[in-house]
């Protein structure tokens, strides 16, 4: 994580744009850390410790959903009737999943879900939160405060209660560190903070809708995992709640 702390903060200086934190942006800073970095890095990793990767994704991503039904107490939004279809649509999404290897497999699913969730709902408040309370810096600057704040109790505990093994590290896996570092955290949260500080928190969101179709497909060809017709109606249940609240 530092290493992608420092790839960004070289980045905001090559361009010129420092990195600076004005006086009473850091309670920002820390609060949008917390809820797009610690909160949804934290839950989604114990997802998926319970639930395949494709259908942790499509629970994910149900966050302009969420996003939009938050915007109404902050932002003073008020829900329409595609937005409140939308949430139907989603929670219909969520019992295909749950259902779809029966009623067993759908209880040892259930932390998972809840974790998934909770990670949904935290990173569409803080989309939410960051319309509301603005953090005043370039988008590559906010990206390294925000990861470096939310990646340093994750850091923390990992120092404390894990070992790490380098040697151990296939090729493979570099590579795939270097993709999660420099496309996942760098490129990808400096786009979303970027389409933030330029669009309406909801139409940023649009962006989000391909995430399960690739999920869900990459699982499947990747990882073997099924998709099967709970998993497709999952998909197209949730897309289409993404597609109604984003549109409303």
């Amino acid at each position: 994580m530092l290493l992608v702390v420092l790839l960004l903060a070289a980045l905001a200086l090559t361009r010129g744009q420092g990195l600076a934190v004005a006086e009473g942006q850091w309670p920002r800073l820390v609060l949008a850390g917390m809820l797009n970095v610690t909160c949804w890095m934290v839950l989604m990793a114990f997802a998926l410790l319970y639930l395949p990767a494709s259908e942790a994704t499509l629970i994910a991503y149900t966050m302009p959903v969420w996003a939009s039904l938050l915007a109404w107490p902050v932002l003073g939004e008020k829900p329409t009737v595609l937005r409140t279809v939308g949430l139907v649509m989603a929670f219909a999404g969520l019992a295909s999943i749950m259902g779809g290897n029966g009623f067993a497999a759908s209880i040892a699913k259930l932390p998972g879900i809840l974790m998934a969730l909770g990670g949904a709902i935290g990173f569409a408040l803080g989309t939410v939160l960051v319309k509301r309370l603005p953090i005043k810096l370039p988008p590559i600057t906010a990206a390294a405060w925000q990861i470096g704040i939310g990646c340093l109790p994750i850091a923390t505990v990992g120092l404390l209660i894990e070992t790490t093994h380098l040697e151990k590290v296939t090729p493979t896996g570099w590579a795939l560190l270097f993709y999660s570092t420099v496309v996942q955290f760098c490129i990808a949260y400096v786009s979303w903070f970027a389409a933030l500080a330029r669009l309406p928190a909801s139409v940023a969101a649009i962006g989000t809708m391909a995430v399960p179709v690739i999920g869900v497909v990459a699982s499947a060809l990747a990882l073997g995992e099924p998709l099967g017709p709970g998993q497709i109606a999952a998909l197209v249940l949730t897309l289409a709640a993404v597609v109604l609240a984003t549109r409303s």
